[in-house]
């Protein structure tokens, strides 16, 4: 299937099947718009009819988000004695996914496509949205043995900051709120963050708090926008967290990112959604791998700067099991 978005580009739909599972992947930020699992009867993800409401209201939703995922304080930092000025598209004074035409904005090539995988290019030029350097990124979206799996990678001819992440919003039992959701995260560090969600100074135990989440619990009562601390830098592919739906059915987060952000989506006030569903709020959860936001303003943070001969690499997997 093919749409034309407003502005006259045109998006495509990709059909992936395997694994039990069937998705649908649009070439506008290589978004996961569907996602089904088979015997179970209605979808696993949040997703938008319309191509255009991403664009809009549904803003991020399944995409991969970049050049830098999450948040940059005050839309700036400092790089090999240089200062570089981002673009300011949270709050008016900081930068968030990459800016306001981030990897989600841009529609992407289909390098190559098949029955259970499909991958997707994207070029972002020297100055995009402040950033130094001519970005080449490539996401293989595949259905493998009962998981949706991303393997991103990315090349940079001059430094850069570079954190990518699938930013698709899950809701297992397909009633509207995942507050009832069970989530373990194995993680014992938080970051804490001030007002405009940027982190704070130093890095928290979530012991006595309601982030601890290292035996599953429920995700009520909700309101997350935080880095779960995984590592302390990219590690070998491991299971990070497990999401368990009140009926039972249960998904494992496999990644090598040393971070996770939790975000169980209240903004949401009606975006119309698949097979006729109105997202309120908290009606899906969002478990984005990542590294840890605000990395180029704080040398005590994993390392998020990618340079010329090195290759970022980032491996996630959302397995899902009865």
């Amino acid at each position: 299937m093919t749409w034309t978005l407003p502005d006259g580009r045109r998006v495509d739909q990709l059909t992936l099947t395997g694994g039990g599972l069937t998705a649908q992947v649009l070439t506008l930020g290589a978004t996961v718009q569907d996602l089904r699992l088979e015997g179970i009867g209605h979808p696993l993800v949040l997703g938008c009819p319309d191509p255009a409401d991403y664009l809009d209201r549904g803003l991020y939703l399944g995409a991969i988000v970049g050049r830098f995922a999450n948040r940059i304080g005050g839309a700036r930092f400092t790089l090999d004695g240089k200062e570089y000025r981002t673009d300011p598209n949270f709050r008016d004074r900081h930068t968030l996914h990459g800016g306001s035409r981030g990897t989600n904005r841009h529609v992407w090539t289909v390098e190559d496509a098949q029955g259970d995988s499909a991958t997707l290019t994207l070029c972002l030029p020297d100055g995009d949205m402040g950033f130094p350097g001519t970005m080449t990124i490539r996401a293989e979206i595949a259905l493998r043995n009962g998981a949706l799996v991303f393997d991103l990678s990315a090349t940079s001819d001059a430094p850069t900051p570079c954190n990518l992440a699938h930013h698709g919003y899950f809701d297992l039992d397909g009633n509207g709120d995942v507050r009832g959701h069970r989530l373990r995260i194995a993680a014992d560090r938080y970051l804490p963050v001030d007002g405009d969600l940027i982190p704070l100074p130093g890095k928290a135990p979530v012991q006595g708090t309601r982030f601890d989440f290292r035996q599953a619990r429920p995700i009520a009562p909700g309101e997350y926008d935080h880095n779960f601390c995984l590592s302390d830098g990219p590690v070998a592919r491991r299971v990070v967290a497990e999401l368990t739906g009140q009926t039972g059915l249960r998904m494992q987060i496999e990644t090598d990112r040393p971070g996770l952000q939790l975000y169980d989506g209240p903004h949401f006030d009606g975006l119309p959604g698949l097979d006729g569903r109105r997202y309120g709020r908290f009606a899906g959860v969002a478990l984005e791998t990542q590294g840890w936001p605000d990395a180029p303003n704080r040398p005590d943070f994993p390392d998020a700067i990618l340079r010329p001969g090195q290759t970022y690499r980032h491996h996630a997997a959302y397995r899902f099991s009865g």
